[in-house]
């Protein structure tokens, strides 16, 4: 497989496709590559421009994991192994080639080496204890939970609202109750390759970005989502452009106080995507780099002459 990996606004997508398209066609004439996303948001319907989906990039690359579920509903590292197998598998088949791309480390960690992990129910009585309580206090507990556990999960890329903690919790809780996966998925043996855009220019496509994205609509996108019924803590579970942007629509803040806020959040977002990175490259997954400043085309050679060397 290759894994195309990088922080938001840092045109992994693009590149991608790009890869996808230069492939030797399928034994069928289809295209070569086909993309299996690694965005825990992008899984949701009608959440469009909140989560930057851009599906209009895609050239007509087939895409996986992308709209697989309904809004309101909390998908999950479980289900997302299982859905990315099914792909995987799929795609392979029909003598395709897979191509992993997206910025949710702990996705794409988890396939890459194997996680294994159990379906985890609700714990009713933890939720009620940990109700009202700040995330700092939260990740405060979910960071010792995860020394007690030695575990790599639940970064705070995305543990971003007390919600979100609170389910991370549960998570870490319950797996140090309950050790004995229930699923085992092997490993994914693939090339990896990460998208290193400068911190300025980074910083500087995130807000050009944020901009666009309001402009085509996304405050309207999270009214429509409202108006369905999805209740506003759903949408403040997604975290940010969906926190923020919520908390905007129902009157909470300023559209100056939204923009500010969001665009800070973001920023720190995509360092800490980094941080994740950086981390699985410590634990043993080698990631080639490639400048994002360079030509596509170059982009492109790179990729395709470390997998046919």
């Amino acid at each position: 497989m290759i894994t195309i990996l990088g922080p938001t606004a840092s045109g992994k997508t693009s590149l991608a496709v790009a890869v996808a398209q230069a492939l030797p066609p399928t034994p069928q004439g289809t295209c070569g590559g086909e993309i299996i996303s690694a965005d825990s948001r992008q899984v949701y319907r009608r959440m469009d421009i909140g989560t930057g989906k851009d599906l209009g990039e895609y050239q007509g690359v087939s895409y996986h994991l992308i709209d697989i579920c309904e809004p309101g509903t909390k998908y999950n590292l479980f289900q997302y192994q299982q859905d990315f197998f099914n792909a995987y598998t799929d795609i392979l088949q029909r003598g395709a080639q897979p191509i992993l791309c997206g910025g949710t480390g702990l996705y794409i960690e988890a396939v890459l080496r194997g996680y294994q992990l159990s379906p985890v129910p609700q714990n009713p009585e933890l939720r009620s204890r940990l109700e009202g309580k700040t995330l700092k206090e939260l990740t405060q507990m979910l960071s010792a939970l995860k020394a007690q556990n030695g575990s790599t999960m639940h970064n705070t890329t995305d543990v971003d609202s007390p919600q979100r903690a609170i389910r991370a919790i549960e998570i870490e809780t319950y797996n140090m109750e309950h050790p004995t996966p229930l699923r085992e998925l092997p490993p994914v043996d693939s090339l990896t390759f990460g998208v290193d855009i400068g911190r300025d220019e980074r910083r500087a496509k995130i807000t050009k970005r944020l901009k666009a994205r309001l402009d085509e609509g996304m405050a309207d996108e999270v009214r429509a989502l409202l108006a369905e019924g999805i209740a506003p803590d759903d949408l403040l579970y997604y975290g940010l452009e969906f926190k923020y942007v919520t908390e905007y629509v129902l009157g909470r803040t300023t559209f100056d106080e939204m923009f500010r806020s969001l665009e800070i959040a973001i920023h720190q977002f995509a360092k800490r995507q980094m941080t994740w990175f950086r981390g699985m490259e410590r634990r043993g997954i080698t990631i080639h780099w490639i400048d994002a400043a360079l030509p596509m085309e170059a982009k492109v050679e790179q990729i395709l002459c470390a997998t046919t060397c």
